[in-house]
């Protein structure tokens, strides 16, 4: 009797592993490697939706996106709905170290623009 109960335990062990290097690990992966795309958007950056749109983002706040998909057509999106990014490889900027710096100097420059297009719609 004990004999079967360390071989099913053993079993058990195996599978689980089985199940975590097949199913579980590469899950993560990809979740880490979708939140860091989303994290590194920026203005001017080309993507792609989940419904398919192709677009340019032109404004971003912290859930949402506005993407221009046309001339004067611009759609608010969720940051979730973001697909990839087309104009750009971000896993290469990551791993280069620029990841939270550009983010910051990003939102410095969606400040900018703004300001300049303040200025621009006032003259």
């Amino acid at each position: 009797m004990d004999q079967s109960l360390t071989n099913m335990l053993i079993w058990f062990v195996v599978f689980f592993g089985i199940i975590y290097f097949i199913i579980i690990r590469p899950n993560n992966k990809q979740q880490k490697a979708r939140r860091q795309m989303l994290d590194s958007l920026r203005v001017r950056d080309k993507v792609i939706t989940i419904g398919g749109i192709h677009g340019t983002i032109t404004k971003m706040n912290e859930d949402t996106v506005i993407v221009k998909v046309a001339n004067n057509v611009e759609i608010e999106f969720l940051r979730h709905a973001i697909q990839s990014i087309e104009n750009r490889d971000f896993r290469e900027e990551l791993s280069n170290g620029k990841g939270k710096k550009n983010k910051k100097e990003n939102n410095e420059r969606i400040e900018d623009d703004e300001d300049d297009n303040n200025s621009n719609e006032e003259k």
